[in-house]
């Protein structure tokens, strides 16, 4: 006999504006989600935070919005913001040590387990990190 169990999936999205105020509404919408949820609201929402503001500041299109996704699926949770500039990809830079930004997607780096792009559909494109949650928080 042959038993198949679905795995369970978790997801929010919402469309959000490219400002500063999107970007900072992102970050207090994916906290409260993942609060519903019961899962650990760090290193999450700085992941969402760093996305967000740098779908606000380089793939800013007038009248175009960002899209803000959340996944939970088995052990992980992915993080995705979708925006229409597909032809500016993320790229982690040195920033100088007196810069006042340029080190978001260093951050990035450092606090997903996994982060990547995906493009498409024409114009966008995706930027997307992973954490592997605790197993108090996995999904049965």
């Amino acid at each position: 006999m042959i038993q198949e169990t679905a795995t369970p999936v978790r997801n929010f999205s919402v469309q959000l504006s490219p400002t500063p105020r999107g970007a900072r509404l992102a970050r207090l919408l994916a906290t409260e989600q993942l609060r519903a949820w019961g899962m650990p609201l760090d290193p999450a929402r700085h992941l969402v935070a760093e996305l967000a503001a740098n779908a606000a500041t380089h793939s800013r299109v007038p009248g175009r919005d960002f899209r803000l996704t959340l996944y939970v699926v088995a052990d992980t949770l992915r993080v995705e913001v979708t925006d229409t500039c597909g032809d500016r990809l993320p790229q982690p830079q040195v920033a100088p040590p007196d810069a006042e930004s340029g080190r978001g997607l260093l951050l990035v780096e450092a606090l997903a387990d996994r982060w990547g792009t995906a493009q498409g559909p024409h114009p966008r494109k995706t930027v997307w990190a992973e954490l592997r949650l605790p197993p108090e928080h996995r999904n049965a």
